[in-house]
């Protein structure tokens, strides 16, 4: 395998424009691609890499490519696709897919990279924007050990922790586990916070108690305030949200492992959509519960 020195970004969203701009930073030679151009231009203009016209383009000479984009579909394109960077990258090469996806999008990918002598990691993300903002995200991979152990030094770049989770595939089971937690937590929080206003409670003062024993959580933490005050733009957006469960619920059915309650803050996810709510951060399970006003 060779030495890293040239890393090409995929998908400059708001997680990966972040991501890419810390790599920048460490003075890594950074190339990068967007499907909106201009995103790739303005990234390019603050940090200092290159914007490129194509993933094929972006990826050329890199000894590193690291893709976050939306969904499998995305991933493809950018990796598999006529344009995609497997159609540039070198034998010797790394390929990290930050993409939440899907357990399967991670063995098919495996496989298309070892057919290009190509090294494949799956490395889900978990943080969210302030996460990828501060470089503080967590990072749960997938993969072969001596692959990992040369690409984690860079990941550490915009992450508190990495950690290598078993074979390929591996990083996306656990980010499924993450986001099946992560939606009852939500739900209990906004639960809790309106059941506190419909009894006359002062709601900053009932967290401030019970965040100190053993209902504390980063949900509760780091989104009661913004749930009080009836703000819902501070985070991962629930359109996402309903992509994870997704797969986290087809994943469950292969497995035959039972999910009663992220079956049904899924469906109020669902509910959250039609309330025109698809952008609104996952912590907007509360504005369902309220009466309107």
């Amino acid at each position: 395998m060779q030495y890293i020195k040239t890393v090409a970004f995929i998908g400059l969203g708001v997680m990966g424009y972040p991501m890419a701009g810390h790599l920048a930073k460490q003075g890594l030679t950074t190339r990068v691609y967007n499907r909106t151009a201009s995103k790739s231009e303005a990234w390019a203009n603050a940090f200092g890499g290159t914007a490129h016209a194509t993933p094929a383009e972006a990826a050329q000479g890199a000894d590193l490519v690291l893709v976050c984009v939306g969904n499998d579909d995305d991933v493809r394109q950018v990796t598999m696709g006529s344009d995609g960077v497997l159609s540039t990258m070198t034998s010797g090469s790394y390929l990290v897919d930050h993409t939440t996806a899907s357990a399967d999008l991670a063995l098919e990918l495996d496989a298309a990279c070892r057919e290009n002598g190509v090294a494949f990691i799956d490395a889900p993300v978990s943080g969210g924007q302030q996460g990828a903002e501060n470089g503080a995200l967590t990072i749960m991979c997938g993969g072969e050990q001596a692959h990992f152990d040369a690409v984690a030094p860079f990941l550490n770049h915009y992450a508190r922790a990495v950690t290598l989770m078993g074979a390929a595939s591996s990083g996306q089971l656990t980010k499924m586990v993450n986001q099946i937690c992560i939606a009852g937590l939500v739900q209990g929080l906004a639960e809790g916070l309106h059941f506190a206003e419909q009894a006359g409670l002062d709601q900053h003062q009932v967290i401030d108690v019970i965040s100190k024993g053993a209902a504390g959580s980063w949900q509760m933490e780091n989104r009661h305030k913004t749930m009080i005050a009836d703000e819902y733009n501070h985070g991962f957006a629930v359109d996402w949200m309903r992509k994870d469960l997704g797969i986290c619920l087809e994943q469950a059915r292969r497995l035959d492992a039972t999910l009663p309650v992220t079956a049904l803050v899924d469906q109020f996810y669902a509910d959250v959509q039609r309330m025109e709510g698809g952008r609104w951060d996952t912590s907007s399970l509360l504005k369902r519960l309220r009466k309107p006003e």
